[in-house]
C-alpha cells in the first residue's frame, strides 16, 4: 500500500529521476487482519543506493494512526523519520495497492546478495486494504517477470557472466511508477482532468 499526496507529488518527483527520492508504504507478505503485523517502510534512494527503514506494528494500529494523522506509537529514530515525513507532505493517504507473487533467492556464502523474481504484478486505486482479495490491473505484459538483483557490494562473477551470456542489462523500473503512469494514461483516454 503506497501513500502519496492529493497531487501524487511523491511519485511524480520520483519519475523525474532526482538524486534523492523517497516513498512511504505499508507492506504485508500475506493478507493482513487488524491484529496481524505489517511493515511501515520509508524507502529512500540517494545516488542509486536504496535505504529502507521500517517498523513492525499491528495493521489496525498503523491504519488508525495514519487515518487520524497521528504519529506511530514507537519512539525511535525510524519512528521520528516517518512522523517527520508524514508532517512534511501533509496530505498523505493510501493511493495505490500493489500486489505480486515473489520468488526470492539469497546467497549461502554469508553475503547479502539476493535475487527476486516478481510475477503477476497488479495495482488498483480502490479497495486499498491489506486484508482485501488479490485483484487489479497488470503492469507487466503476458509472460513477463521482473528480476531484481539486490546487493550492497559487487555482483558475483558467476552472476555477471550469466547476465552477459543472456544479454540482460541493468534498467530502472518502479512498480508504483509504472502503475501511476498507467493510471494517468487511462484517465487521459477517458478525458478525465487531473493535476
Amino acid at each position: 500500500m503506497y501513500f502519496d499526496t492529493d497531487t501524487y507529488r511523491l511519485i511524480r518527483h520520483s519519475l523525474e529521476k532526482p538524486v534523492y527520492k523517497e516513498k512511504l508504504r505499508v507492506r504485508s507478505y500475506q493478507p493482513a487482519g487488524p491484529d496481524d503485523p505489517v511493515f511501515v517502510e520509508l524507502k529512500k534512494k540517494y545516488k542509486s543506493v536504496v535505504y529502507k527503514r521500517r517498523l513492525v506494528l499491528p495493521e489496525a494500529q498503523v491504519m488508525k494512526c495514519f487515518e487520524h494523522g497521528k504519529p506511530l506509537p514507537i519512539h525511535s529514530q525510524i519512528g521520528e523519520e516517518i512522523a517527520y515525513f508524514w508532517d512534511y507532505y501533509e496530505t498523505l493517504h493510501p493511493t495505490v495497492f500493489l500486489t505480486y507473487e515473489r520468488e526470492a533467492y539469497y546467497a549461502l556464502d554469508g553475503s547479502d546478495f539476493r535475487v527476486t523474481f516478481d510475477e503477476n504484478i497488479l495495482y488498483r486505486e480502490e479497495d486499498i486494504s491489506l486484508g482485501s482479495k488479490i485483484y487489479g490491473t497488470p503492469i507487466l505484459g503476458e509472460n513477463q517477470t521482473l528480476m531484481e538483483i539486490k546487493t550492497s557490494g559487487g555482483i558475483p562473477l558467476w552472476m555477471s557472466e550469466t547476465l552477459t551470456k543472456n544479454t540482460l542489462f541493468k534498467t530502472s523500473f518502479s512498480k508504483y511508477g509504472t502503475a501511476y503512469q498507467q493510471m494517468m494514461d487511462e484517465k487521459v483516454q477517458r478525458g478525465v482532468q487531473y493535476a
